[in-house]
This record gives C-alpha cells, sequence and structure tokens, in this order.
C-alpha cells in the first residue's frame, strides 16, 4: 500500500471515532465503504499507524512537496490519535502540531486599543459592550428577504471570483436555509465540485455579516478552495490523499485561512457592495458605520485564542473565561457561552486558534497578490511554507 491510501485509511478509520473529524470524502468509495464494515481499530493502534506512516514516508518516491505535505499532515492525525489514546501535551505542543502554527497571545494591549477605535466609531449611549452589540446584531435581514440575498449576493461574488483566479468548469453550490444547529452557517463540500452551503434560519442574519459570510463559505473561500483542489490535484494529478479533508490537520488552518481573508481579497469595499444589494431590496445600510467598527474589530479576533491559552496553560477557571470573552470581545452571555464550548471541547479546542492564524500566516503570505492566493487554492502549501 502506498503513503497516499495508507493516509486516507488512516483517516477513516479516526474519522469513525469522531463525528465531523473528516470534513468531507469524495475518494474511492470502495475505500471508505470497506473501512465502514471492519471492526473498529483503538486509538492506540491508529497512533501506531500514524507512526508506521512517518516512519516510511522518508523512502517514498514522492515530490518534496507533497512528502512535506503528507508529513504535516500525519503529525496532526498523529496528535488526534495519541490524545484520543489518553496522551496528555501541553496545549501549545498540541495546536502546533495538528495545524503547524504554535499559538500565540493578544497582548491587551492591542485589545484596549481596538476598544477605544469601537468606541470612537459606534453610535454614544450604553456601554460599548451593548453598543458593539447592537451593532452587530441589531436590525436584521427580514426572514423574507434572507434566502433570495444569500442566492444573489453569492452568484455576485462567484462572477467577481471567477475574474480573479477562475473557476473549474462544472463547480457548483446550493444554499439551503436549516434551523435547530448551534452554527450560523456551514459548508458541505459533497465532491464531486460541488458544495451545500446550510445557514441557520434560526440566528437573526445581521446586515454587516451576510457577504463576510457567503465569501467565507462560498467564493473565494471554502467552495473555490475545494472544487480548485478537487479539480487539479485529485482529477488532473491522481493524488488520492487529497480526497479526504481532515479537521486536526494544517490543512484546516490553510483552509480557514483562505476563508478569512476572502473578502478582502476579492472586494474593495465590502460594504458598498452590501449596502448596492441591500438597497434593492429596500434595506438600510450604513456602509461608513460598518465599514469603520470592521477596520476597528480585526485584533478581536485574537480574544478566544487568549482565552484557550489561559484555560489550559494558565489558572483560569471557566468563569474567568466567560468574563474574559464578555469584556474583551464584548460578547453578550449567550455568544460567551457559546464559544466557551467550543474552546472547551477535548477534540475542537485546538481548532479556535485557525481563524487568526490562518488569517494572519495566509495575508503575510499573499500580500494582496492574486496569483499568490491561486496558489493558495491549488496547491498542497503548509503553514510552514508560508511562515
Amino acid at each position: 500500500m502506498t503513503i497516499q491510501n495508507g493516509y486516507v485509511e488512516l483517516a477513516l478509520r479516526l474519522g469513525r471515532h469522531v463525528d465531523g473529524l473528516v470534513d468531507s470524502y469524495y475518494g474511492d468509495p470502495a475505500v471508505s465503504k470497506r473501512i465502514e464494515s471492519e471492526p473498529l481499530l483503538e486509538p492506540p493502534a491508529l497512533a501506531g499507524d500514524a507512526d508506521r506512516l512517518l516512519g516510511e514516508l522518508g523512502g517514498a518516491d514522492l515530490e518534496a512537496q507533497r512528502s512535506r505535505w503528507l508529513q504535516t499532515q500525519l503529525v496532526g492525525l498523529r496528535t488526534v490519535a495519541g490524545k484520543l489514546a489518553g496522551e496528555e501535551l501541553p496545549y501549545s505542543d498540541e495546536v502546533e502540531r495538528c495545524y503547524g502554527v504554535r499559538p500565540g497571545h493578544t497582548p491587551e494591549e492591542e485589545l484596549e486599543e481596538a476598544h477605544g477605535l469601537l468606541d470612537a466609531a459606534l453610535p454614544p449611549g450604553g456601554s460599548l459592550a451593548e453598543r458593539y452589540q447592537a451593532w452587530r446584531e441589531g436590525t436584521p435581514i427580514p426572514t423574507e428577504h434572507l434566502e433570495l440575498l444569500l442566492n444573489e449576493i453569492s452568484d455576485d461574488l462567484r462572477a467577481r471570483t471567477a475574474e480573479l483566479v477562475g473557476l473549474p468548469e462544472g463547480e457548483s453550490a446550493v444554499i439551503e436555509l436549516v434551523s435547530d444547529e448551534p452554527w450560523a452557517a456551514y459548508n458541505y463540500y459533497e465532491g464531486g465540485l460541488r458544495s451545500r452551503v446550510a445557514v441557520n434560519a434560526d440566528i437573526p442574519m445581521a446586515p454587516n455579516f451576510i457577504t463576510e459570510l457567503m465569501a467565507h463559505e462560498l467564493y473565494p473561500g471554502h467552495q473555490t478552495e475545494h472544487c480548485w483542489k478537487e479539480q487539479v490535484l485529485y482529477r488532473d494529478r491522481g493524488y488520492a490523499e487529497t480526497g479526504i479533508l481532515m479537521i486536526g490537520t494544517p490543512e484546516s488552518l490553510i483552509a480557514e485561512g483562505i476563508a478569512e481573508l476572502a473578502v478582502e481579497m476579492l472586494l474593495e469595499d465590502e460594504d458598498e457592495f452590501t449596502a448596492q444589494h441591500l438597497a434593492q431590496k429596500g434595506i438600510a445600510y450604513d456602509a461608513g458605520l460598518a465599514r469603520a467598527v470592521r477596520g476597528a474589530r480585526r485584533a478581536l479576533a485574537g480574544v478566544s485564542g487568549n482565552v484557550a491559552l489561559r484555560l489550559y496553560e494558565g489558572d483560569a477557571s471557566e468563569d474567568d473565561a466567560l468574563q474574559y470573552l464578555r469584556h474583551w470581545a464584548l460578547m453578550s452571555d449567550r455568544r460567551a457561552s457559546q464559544a466557551l464550548r467550543f474552546i472547551t471541547d477535548p477534540i475542537w479546542r485546538s481548532y479556535v486558534t485557525t481563524y487568526a492564524d490562518g488569517y494572519r500566516v495566509c495575508r503575510n503570505w499573499v500580500a494582496d497578490d492574486p496569483a499568490r492566493f491561486k496558489r493558495l487554492l491549488t496547491e498542497q502549501l503548509t503553514p510552514s511554507d508560508l511562515v
């Protein structure tokens, strides 16, 4: 068996232990069917399989970039298997082994500066947290306009993405409204160059979030990356290992970095774009205010990572963590509780770092160059390649 096929089988076996660990699989269906029908392998055995594959990788006849990508992915899977087997690892080591970037602390001085900028930008009346929450979660998009707006905005973003980086022939995506989910939206990549984006209709959609959401999940974010990599790496080159997308590995940090960077790569003025689409439905939108607030709040993306470090490498309690989220991220009680659930999940706790760190790493490497952004979408790049 090749290293590539061994990697796929290891990933599928690990996925049987953790729901959602396999983000997408569009490889050989016979392989997944066989793995599903075999006796469940326990995590210590899977950790041993990862060690064996890592040991064999040096002797495999693979080009250097492909070998380096497989190595970082296998280290991530080995870390996940070890945690499932009960191995203990310092939090920063866990994050670095899973996602390829060691987590850093965002200084409170930067957060304080962001608060000052937000205080100046937001309309007066109430505490800073109340004013920020009113802007972030204020007047939602009317339900009767939501589905049409989501589709119109994604269609516009798709056309612009095709001009910026191209799209594989035959790619497609659908948007559906769902309910009773813990997230705002989720991209289910189905293979065959197709995505299904589920948007939670139970959560009111803020006008200042809709364009960012569609860019992140679809164009030029997750859908664009997944369909390009399926076309170039899986279909054209026959790289079996790219037929499965795994949480807990460095490709997740790259994916979230691409998605977080997506809207600014595509649009010179996100808020003017949003205002134009909303105006067609008679919905007022203060693009100037949104632009000022958006520019001021970027540092707040590091708050969740700070909380994780305080919980797992400091002496903070969960009550301390909630207070920190409410104070520095200006979160409501509901949002703070939801964020803490994610941060304290045994498997997902390290994923919280991928958004801010992925954005930072990808932004610095791309440096506003569409050609470099296209490389992120089509090549087996690792965080170490970008750093």
